[in-house]
């Protein structure tokens, strides 16, 4: 990792149980109120893709929104938001996903990536890796290159880095 976030933890609450029992939730909203540790975050996730040609980064709804968009900002590229169904108004390609507690689709508007348009894929929490490998094969499918996946928090106990082999992947924290 090479920097130290631990004490970005201090601004991450437990929600037990929520959404579902047995699911200990990663609440971040402490964090994203806290502007010195927003920063830190903001900073942190784009530094190891600092210098490289990022013509868009996706952010999956939602707390990847809050991440994606500052970053698209630093990098001067464009923000694609990756929806749950229904949300967006255009024509859309689906992927269906795995979730630690079940399964749900995402969808991206078909012309949200170009052909050959490099990619940097942004989202809050890496768990199973289900989300992320659904949001890779939505740009992808799109012709677009991804480039790599930055994380705020990854739950190292559910694997989800397995899933994402070949690709650069950054977190800031990981819960083992």
């Amino acid at each position: 990792m090479g920097i130290d976030a631990a004490w970005l933890k201090d601004h991450i609450r437990d929600i037990p149980d929520w959404p579902e029992p047995g699911v200990v939730f990663k609440d971040i909203t402490p964090l994203l109120a806290e502007p010195d540790a927003f920063a830190y975050v903001v900073d942190n996730l784009a530094e190891p893709f600092a210098g490289r040609e990022i013509a868009k980064v996706i952010g999956v709804e939602a707390r990847g929104f809050v991440l994606a968009a500052p970053l698209a900002r630093r990098f001067n590229a464009g923000f694609v938001p990756v929806r749950k169904p229904g949300k967006l108004p255009w024509e859309i390609e689906r992927q269906e996903y795995e979730l630690e507690y079940g399964t749900n689709l995402l969808e991206i508007h078909r012309d949200a990536v170009a052909p050959g348009e490099t990619v940097l894929v942004c989202d809050d929490v890496l768990a199973t890796g289900g989300t992320a490998a659904a949001t890779v094969r939505l740009a992808e499918r799109l012709g677009g290159r991804v480039v790599g996946l930055s994380f705020l928090l990854e739950l190292e106990f559910l694997g989800g880095r397995a899933r994402l082999e070949g690709y650069e992947l950054h977190t800031l924290l990981t819960y083992e």
